[in-house]
This record gives structure tokens, C-alpha cells and sequence, in this order.
């Protein structure tokens, strides 16, 4: 999940910062702890994607909150500033709609990965 986070980062931007690779990771890790802990079949796939903007756009400030203010790194990995509805320039509920389909990618990716490699049961959803 991490390198497909930095690749649909190096896709759009044409570049990226190796912490996105971790962001990334973490927020597959995440995505997939959902199953674990409380998430059922019948839970509706926009409920999910919801939980998963949830799971984004803070993980996205605190990281750009350490990197730029806390660490210092210069030039700065993004900068959202611009971009209207924006926390300190380090995350923009205007990238939320994006976030959308990494979110599900992610959940695809692993409830099939837990189906075809833990045996676990096979995936199916609920849309509303």
C-alpha cells in the first residue's frame, strides 16, 4: 500500500517524498485493521469510504504537520495553502473527493489479499 500510495502520488504530481511511501503504508495497515476490529459485510461501502477519509486526512496534517513544522524540511514535501478549506496548508478537504478511490483500492486490496492468501472469507458489499 505504501508504494502504490507513492505511486499514484509520482503519477500525479510527477514526483514524491519517501515519507509518502510510509504515510501510505500506514494508512493500508489501517484501512485493513478495519476488518479486524469491527467492521462487518453489512457494513455500506460509503460508510467505509467515509471511515477511511477519516483515517486519511488527519494521518495527512499530523505528517505534513512534522514534516514542515516540526522537522523543518525544506523546500516543503506539499503545500496546500492555496487550496481553499485547508489546515495550515498541510491537508485540503478539497483533496477529500480524491482521496475516494485510493480509499477503496485500498479496501479491495485487502479483503481480496485476506481471501486469497489468509482464506478467509470471500469478499462481498453492500453499496447503501
Amino acid at each position: 500500500m505504501g508504494a502504490l500510495y507513492y505511486l499514484i502520488e509520482v503519477l500525479y504530481d510527477g514526483t514524491s517524498h519517501f515519507s509518502m511511501a510510509i504515510l501510505g503504508a500506514i494508512i493500508g495497515m489501517l484501512i485493513g485493521l478495519l476488518n479486524e476490529y469491527g467492521l462487518k459485510w453489512e457494513t455500506p461501502l460509503w460508510k467505509q469510504l467515509l471511515i477511511g477519509e477519516c483515517i486519511i486526512l488527519p494521518l495527512e496534517f499530523f505528517t505534513g504537520y512534522l514534516l514542515h513544522f516540526v522537522l523543518d524540511i525544506q523546500p516543503p514535501v506539499w503545500d496546500y495553502s492555496e487550496l481553499p478549506l485547508n489546515l495550515l496548508g498541510q491537508t485540503s478537504l478539497f483533496f477529500a473527493p480524491v482521496f475516494l478511490p485510493c480509499i477503496l483500492l485500498a479496501i479491495l486490496i485487502d479483503d481480496y489479499y485476506r481471501y486469497f492468501f489468509m482464506s478467509e472469507e470471500k469478499p462481498r458489499y453492500k453499496i447503501f
